[in-house]
């Protein structure tokens, strides 16, 4: 018998992936806090090998934001900040699920990469953050997270190192390597994967190099993982 409901649920989102036509449905989205060593300092923090730290996104449209190739989407500035950041990030597209996995196991689990960005609202993110409340208001906001088409493995083997940048108006602001990744991405889908059974449809956004800053209406930033298709996303 197939299940009712007093209104229709809200469709999943689906990314492109290149060269197929079929999307990929996002299930979560789990973001990695301050995972290169110097982010973390521009941030206040002494970066070291503490367990990684994780907190989610919303898996709906109204927060996902695909990024076709070749496209400039509209991203609306988001009400109730004055400091609105971007954080350029390489994502993970789990495709198969599991449970404690192992790092020598974990690209068994890989079905691509993708470009992204964790849009922060700052202000009140470190607002949250001095009282010791959750950061959902600083992070887990409508169109928080525009993300590009997701390159499978078999198309670009396993990203273990590569450039990783952000331009805002022609203007580089972030530039690193994902070697320089604290938690690099096998050893992070291990120790997601021992809190939470990762699902095919699953992402992971893997942290943010240094150089993080806001943006205003009217600036277009530029996101680029070396072998991914770049993202281009104009702010309204």
């Amino acid at each position: 018998m197939n299940q009712q409901f007093v209104f229709a649920p809200a469709p999943a989102v689906g990314l492109p992936v290149n060269g197929q036509e079929a999307a990929f449905p996002v299930r979560r989205v789990y973001c990695v806090g301050r995972n290169y060593a110097a982010h973390a300092r521009e941030m206040g923090f002494d970066p070291d090998r503490e367990p990684p730290f994780f907190f989610c996104k919303p898996n709906d449209a109204a927060s996902i934001v695909p990024v076709p190739a070749g496209a400039t989407v509209e991203l609306p500035y988001p009400p109730r900040t004055g400091n609105y950041h971007y954080e350029i990030e390489l994502v993970v597209a789990i495709g198969k699920g599991g449970r404690d996995i192992a790092p020598e196991d974990a690209a068994q689990h890989i079905f691509g990469y993708a470009v992204g960005l964790d849009m922060t609202r700052r202000d009140l993110q470190m607002r949250m953050r001095e009282a010791g409340r959750p950061w959902e208001i600083g992070k887990a906001f409508d169109y928080s997270a525009p993300i590009g088409p997701i390159t499978p493995l078999s198309a670009s083997g396993p990203i273990d190192a590569g450039a990783i940048a952000l331009t805002v108006d022609g203007k580089t602001v972030q530039s690193s390597d994902v070697t320089h990744l604290i938690w690099n991405i096998s050893e992070t889908i291990a120790q997601l994967s021992t809190l939470f059974e990762l699902q095919p449809g699953d992402l992971i956004m893997t942290g943010t190099p240094e150089g993080v800053g806001a943006v205003v209406r009217g600036q277009t930033m530029h996101g680029s993982v070396a072998g991914l298709t770049p993202i281009s996303v104009k702010v309204v």
